[in-house]
């Protein structure tokens, strides 16, 4: 595969880290998630795992959602069921919903990183929290891949706090549903991984839309 990378990126650290990771890179068919992003699209990206710990977690359920321009869409998503090699840490399944015998049938976690990878390509990524998300994905993917994730992450409490800090009001409640409350977005059921996603998308594309 021939990727773009463009020349005047060389001082930029992100270039070099790109190109660190690719020489890392274990399976060459997945080099496609270097080639440069494509113009004015995202993933959205939520999943739910058996517990709370990045270090020990794993995925039972992961979705993914396209965003391009100004349209989240929902033609274009992806939404699968891991069966996790350990057990389910009971404190968890109050929040996702998902018990042993619902994940049980799940894909093999290589399979369904495969269909993630190919999902989302060189996108960057969205999400509400999603450094833990990427924690975790990133542990059970560099075994095989060699690498984690070279996508641009794009965190959208994040790009809330920064619409709403102010000096007379430096503290931002960044709860989700306050979040969608200000916002004036719907709140869906939680913990569902594509609800989750689809959220995450609304926000982020609601803030885009209305820069300062």
């Amino acid at each position: 595969m021939s990727l773009r990378l463009n020349p005047l990126r060389w001082l930029n650290g992100r270039y070099w880290r790109k190109r660190y990771l690719l020489s890392r890179l274990k399976l060459p068919h997945f080099a496609g998630l270097f080639a440069d992003e494509p113009e004015q699209e995202w993933v959205s990206l939520d999943c739910e795992t058996t517990s709370l710990d990045p270090k020990s977690a794993e995925i039972i359920s992961i979705a993914a959602i396209r965003i391009r321009g100004a349209r989240i869409e929902l033609s274009q998503q992806l939404s699968l069921l891991i069966k996790p090699s350990g057990t389910l840490d009971p404190k968890s399944i109050p929040i996702h919903g998902l018990r042993h015998q619902d994940v049980a049938q799940g894909l093999p976690i290589a399979d369904a990183l495969t269909q993630l990878l190919n999902f989302i390509g060189s996108r960057p990524l969205v999400g509400y929290y999603l450094e833990f998300d990427l924690a975790v994905i990133n542990r059970q993917l560099k075994p095989w891949l060699g690498i984690p994730l070279p996508n641009r992450s794009i965190e959208v409490s994040g790009l809330y706090y920064d619409r709403m800090v102010s000096a007379y009001r430096p503290d931002v409640d960044l709860r989700l549903d306050r979040i969608l409350h200000t916002l004036q977005l719907p709140l869906l059921d939680r913990h569902n991984p594509l609800n989750d996603a689809l959220m995450a998308a609304m926000i982020f594309k609601k803030l885009s839309n209305n820069p300062n």
